[in-house]
């Protein structure tokens, strides 16, 4: 079996997204990791016409797709990724709600294979009981509407946010079984010990549903390109090789954009280099 390759679209916010989408297809990405951000089918403002001229310029190119929605401000100007998923102010919970129905449903008519989320930053002295039945009330219903229109809901653990370990993501799991894993390989152990990478993958192989490759100072959340970190990328690729991984693997370079018309054919020469042969 050979590992799908896709792009985030945050490490492209200088491109237009028709652009960027070429320009994937040209380097020869196997799909896209479209986050919808403000400048990427805003999903505030994007119409039915926007979504379904991005379907069909995904079909022409035939790059799969999955849909990110880490965009830092795109419901709060001030404040990134506010409002969060167990926000105690029941009107900004909601904001956050229905902007994720509105990605689930850009999802759907962009005939996406996943839909990546994160809890959001955590509230401050909330009381863990109330957040944890926050979270699983909203995710519940995220991955019930998921099912309904055929995309797949993946929570990423990410530092800074209320959910930030694996053992976290296992939590939610154990009171949402249809929530899966997106893991980026870059957090693992970040927070507490979680082992590498590969070792990361082939514990939760079974519940992966995105993955994000990129390289990382350890010990440190920076995203950096192949080979300016310490990751062994060599042998991440050959567990998720090993592990059966179907889904895209997402090359996540958002601090990046002013390199976007070169690091994608670069990262994507270097994640062949280091297939296992």
């Amino acid at each position: 079996m050979s590992l799908r390759f896709a792009y985030n679209t945050n490490g492209l916010q200088s491109h237009r997204l028709e652009d960027a989408l070429a320009l994937l297809a040209d380097d020869g990405y196997d799909g896209v990791a479209l986050t919808l951000d403000v400048m990427h089918l805003d999903p505030l403002r994007a119409g039915p016409g926007d979504v379904a001229a991005a379907q069909r310029l995904l079909r022409r190119l035939r790059l799969a797709c999955v849909v990110e929605t880490g965009a830092r401000y795109v419901l709060d100007p001030r404040r990134k990724h506010h409002p969060a998923l167990d926000d105690p102010d029941p009107v900004a919970r909601l904001r956050r709600l229905d902007h994720l129905r509105r990605c689930l449903e850009v999802a759907a008519e962009l005939q996406a294979e996943a839909l990546t989320l994160a809890t959001g930053p955590a509230p401050a002295g909330g009381d863990p009981d109330v957040v944890h039945a926050l979270r699983v009330e909203a995710l519940r219903e995220l991955c019930a509407r998921g099912q309904e229109l055929g995309v797949a809901v993946s929570l990423e653990p990410e530092p800074g946010h209320g959910v930030d370990t694996l053992a976290g993501w296992r939590a939610l799991h154990e009171d949402v079984p249809g929530l899966g894993l997106t893991l980026d390989v870059s957090h693992v152990s970040l927070v507490e010990p979680e082992g590498t990478p590969a070792e990361a993958i082939a514990a939760h192989a079974a519940h992966l549903t995105v993955v994000h490759l990129e390289d990382a100072p350890r010990g440190r959340h920076e995203h950096v390109p192949f080979g300016e970190g310490d990751l062994d990328l060599p042998a991440t690729l050959a567990a998720l090789a090993a592990s059966g991984f179907q889904g895209l693997c997402a090359v996540e370079l958002s601090r990046h954009s002013h390199r976007g018309h070169e690091l994608p054919a670069a990262s994507l020469a270097a994640l062949r280099a280091a297939l296992p042969r």
